[in-house]
């Protein structure tokens, strides 16, 4: 099994009277990583959110009855916690009336966790999220001669971890096609009860065009036969459920700078090619920069999230088209970022060294791109 990066940070946060949430999407090894740090750990009580009998456990609420049920285990392990009633509340009651118990919650983003779990956990609970596996966590266990075929390969079909032990190309753009049309489409539909799944895929197949490019919602809407807001609607549950992640535009309003305008990156390259249908190698492509720069950016998300980096993300425009595709605010500080298939040399655009001397610029190509992303 491949060691994930954020096994060691729930173990350090798991705590009593603690909640531990562990949320991301379908297939990404949430559940994995919980029977792990079960199998670590002695005193463990392991519920499945999916099997009725847990229902009737606890449906019941009341602490006599969490303390009959839990008795003198150390810790609570629910996997798909969001398919249990009202599993904010229960939670709230096992933790106030078994103070010593540890407890870990995992569940798929598409039902979001925190709308179930929400108030009654106020202060009782850390979340984590959870992705398709990281470079970081791939690059220890790959040999040093397939590292540069192992990332081209990613580009392409990305990082979830059971088509990462898939042998053949066939068997990849399989997985990748039922898993965008079988579970995350499908979690969608469920949780807005949206019945045409058509223009859910309609709408992702333009955003993956324009990956790295400002986004209109009244041209997508325009070109899609739906208001504004209901594209922003979708688009929001695509994030909601990790599909995508939302970029908006950094400024300090200076007059050239955009402002109101946002550009939208999938979190797994892999999915983002299934919805186009282009599994083409790199050197067949005309996206290569789309790709790299896409695959970069959710690898920087993933090291920010198991890093405990606290930052806030933009990319930056003017009106007279020079950019900065990534910027970061942290530690009081502000850091630019370019980003280069090829290693080539990049300028500083005028306006930004201008307007912000003291910020640091960077271009992220090929060759120095592992120090980026752990």
């Amino acid at each position: 099994m491949i060691e994930r990066v954020l096994t060691a940070t729930i173990i350090r946060y798991l705590l009593p009277g603690k909640v531990i949430i562990l949320r991301g999407p379908r297939r990404v090894g949430k559940t994995v990583l919980a029977e792990f740090i079960a199998s670590q750990s002695q005193g463990v009580l392991l519920f499945n959110g999916e099997d009725i009998a847990t229902h009737e456990l606890l449906e019941r609420r009341s602490a006599q009855h969490y303390k009959q049920i839990i008795g003198h285990h150390k810790m609570l392990i629910i996997d798909e916690a969001q398919k249990v009633t009202r599993i904010g509340e229960v939670l709230k009651l096992i933790v106030d009336n078994l103070p010593h118990l540890k407890i870990l919650i995992s569940g798929s983003s598409a039902f979001d966790l925190h709308s179930r779990t929400g108030e009654p956990l106020t202060g009782r609970s850390y979340t984590f999220t959870l992705y398709p596996l990281a470079e970081e966590e791939l690059y220890r266990s790959e040999r040093p001669s397939d590292r540069k075929d192992n990332l081209m390969a990613r580009l392409i079909f990305g990082s979830y971890p059971e088509l990462i032990q898939l042998p053949a190309r066939e068997q990849k753009e399989k997985y990748l096609r039922e898993l965008l049309n079988t579970y995350l489409l499908r979690d969608i539909l469920a949780l807005e009860n949206i019945r045409n799944s058509s223009k859910i895929l309609n709408l992702l197949r333009l955003i993956s065009y324009q990956v790295g490019s400002e986004v209109s919602y009244n041209e997508l809407g325009s070109s899609l036969g739906m208001s504004k807001n209901t594209v922003e609607k979708y688009l929001d549950l695509l994030q909601k459920v990790f599909i995508l992640h939302k970029i908006e535009a950094f400024s300090k309003n200076m007059r050239k700078e955009i402002v109101k305008s946002s550009r939208w990156y999938f979190l797994d390259n892999g999915i983002r090619n299934a919805v186009i249908a282009n599994f083409n190698w790199l050197d067949t492509r005309d996206d290569v920069g789309k790709l790299w720069e896409n695959y970069i950016i959710a690898e920087r998300l993933k090291f920010q999230e198991y890093h405990g980096i606290h930052a806030n993300n933009f990319f930056w425009r003017t009106y007279d088209r020079q950019e900065v595709d990534w910027v970061e605010e942290r530690d009081g500080k502000m850091f630019g970022y370019e980003f280069k298939w090829g290693n080539k040399k990049t300028k500083v655009p005028p306006a930004w060294k201008k307007n912000y001397p003291q910020a640091e610029f960077n271009v992220i190509h090929q060759d120095n791109y592992r120090e980026w992303i752990g």
